[in-house]
């Protein structure tokens, strides 16, 4: 894969927020994830707190840092609570880490190794855009409960809402960086493209922006990359840039088994989503035909619906997960489909649109 990089899958993704405690109490609560493993100062960590979620192979860690002079705490303070880690496992970090310096990526900490009981993991890091990093984790034969350093948490668990794992992860980036990121993730970690979206396929009389999907060989990492494109009011695009002071992960794409169940869940747990209007769903079964589940409940639910040569998706956005407009997550099931729902693209923008408005950022 990628020439003897070998990225085998996401193995995490971690956020630096505000408060870990409270952070993972809410994607518990709200999500369904279930707390498998906890790291901070009873374990030996002076400077942080760490709490590692699970749900189906979808794992999300939640950082916090203790002192207010540590990097955590200055990303916090110019992000909010954001992504800052998209972590892959592969087969061998050193090797992982100076294949991609060799290609041109910039060093963000070098191979280290860490053990405990449990047995041993190397782990390396590049920077990608603003202050993302990619972790490269080599896990081998580990069989603790997360990594070492974290201990198994005591019995959290979620009201699993049907979530099976990460779909893909989408990046904002500044104007003119669009194309510049896509030939970094080709070049550096052999992805390919995808596909690709322009303004024309993603607009509103309002704003527009310019998507490329790049993809690992197995296409079962999938990093869509986002920049505005001109128009006459501020896109969903630069609303994120301003807020977020600069490029990062927008939204992170959970895979559901049922959607129905999935959103259920979550609104009832006080997830809020895009409000969908109700006009969408007039000309629905004229649009993708017919579908498996009962269109009154993907109406009532408020979830879009798309086809192309492959099958359809359903999908639905939350609104941002924080006090900045920023972050947010996607549900999506997909039959047979595996594409982004381009005939949604319209009704999305136009939802997003009208939460901008309510902000006073349109």
């Amino acid at each position: 894969m990628a020439d003897g990089l070998r990225l085998r899958k996401i193995h995490h993704v971690e956020l630096w927020v505000g408060n870990a405690k409270q952070a993972a109490y809410y994607y518990r609560r709200a999500f369904g994830f279930s707390q498998v493993a906890y790291r901070g100062p009873e374990t030996g960590c002076r400077d942080r707190c760490s709490y590692a979620l699970e749900q189906g192979t979808a794992r999300l860690v939640l950082t916090t840092p203790l002192h207010p002079d540590s990097q955590e705490a200055e990303h916090v303070r110019k992000h909010g609570d954001s992504v800052r880690d998209i972590a892959f496992e592969v087969d061998d970090a050193a090797q992982a880490f100076e294949i991609t310096l060799a290609r041109g990526a910039e060093a963000a900490w070098p191979p280290a190794e860490s053990r405990d009981e449990h047995g041993v993991v190397r782990r390396a890091a590049i920077r990608a855009y603003g202050d993302t990093v990619h972790s490269l984790i080599g896990v081998r034969d580990y069989r603790g409960p997360f990594l070492p350093g974290f201990v198994a948490a005591p019995a959290l668990a979620g009201e699993d809402a049907g979530l099976l794992r990460i779909d893909h992860m989408v990046g904002n980036v500044e104007l003119g960086k669009m194309n510049e990121w896509a030939g970094w993730y080709s070049r550096v970690l052999g992805f390919e493209r995808y596909m690709s979206f322009d303004d024309k396929d993603i607009s509103t009389e309002y704003s527009a922006l310019m998507s490329i999907v790049m993809s690992d060989d197995s296409h079962s990492v999938k990093f869509p990359i986002n920049e505005p494109a001109p128009g006459p009011r501020k896109s969903q695009i630069q609303e994120y840039l301003e807020f977020h002071h600069g490029p990062g992960v927008q939204h992170i794409a959970l895979q559901s088994r049922d959607i129905l169940h999935t959103v259920r869940t979550m609104r009832r747990n006080g997830v809020e989503f895009l409000y969908v209007p109700a006009s969408y769903y007039d000309a629905l079964e004229a649009r993708v035909g017919g579908i498996e589940e009962p269109v009154e409940a993907v109406r009532e639910l408020g979830i879009l619906v798309d086809r192309d040569h492959e099958g359809y998706l359903l999908q639905l956005f939350t609104k941002p997960v924080e006090d900045r407009p920023t972050l947010f997550f996607e549900i999506i099931q997909r039959h047979g489909s595996r594409g982004f729902g381009k005939g949604n693209f319209k009704a999305l923008f136009e939802a997003i649109e009208a939460e901008q408005a309510r902000r006073g950022n349109l």
